[in-house]
């Protein structure tokens, strides 16, 4: 049941950061002209305590659209997208930053990106330490 309502949230709020930018376009674009001139980017992050996504609960989720512009639910929607601009994507590359210290307690978090990134599906799941560690990772794409 858990599991039925995580993707549903992501399944809704996915289609929300897609096709909200989308709509605007679509009615403004002149006849034959295509709605769009870019990729589109938009994303669905969601976290939860617990060691995977398909027994955790999110109890955040955010939104997070990159193209046009930065917008979204994702409290730093900027730097978020500039960070994923320089990984390409890649949530894989993203690295602790210098400077940040963690406890060793050991109190997992789920966090899962899913959605398109420059027009391309991306799908991410990473279980950290703690709450600590993932915020360390980057600076704004998974500080939500």
């Amino acid at each position: 049941m858990r599991n039925t309502a995580r993707w549903a949230t992501t399944i809704g709020l996915t289609a929300a950061a897609v096709c909200a930018p989308l709509s605007g376009a679509a009615s403004a674009a002149p006849g034959g002209a295509p709605s769009a001139l870019y990729a589109p980017s938009a994303l669905v992050l969601t976290m939860g305590h617990g060691e995977s996504a398909m027994t955790v609960t999110p109890e955040r989720a955010v939104t997070l659209t990159c193209a046009p512009g930065p917008s979204g639910t994702h409290p730093a929607a900027a730097a978020a997208c500039g960070e994923l601009a320089e990984a390409d994507g890649d949530l894989q590359a993203l690295t602790v930053r210098d400077g940040v210290f963690c406890t060793q307690q050991y109190d997992p978090v789920v966090v899962t990106v899913d959605g398109v990134w420059q027009g391309q599906r991306l799908s991410y799941e990473h279980t950290f330490a703690n709450e600590c560690v993932m915020n360390a990772h980057g600076s704004g794409v998974l500080a939500f």
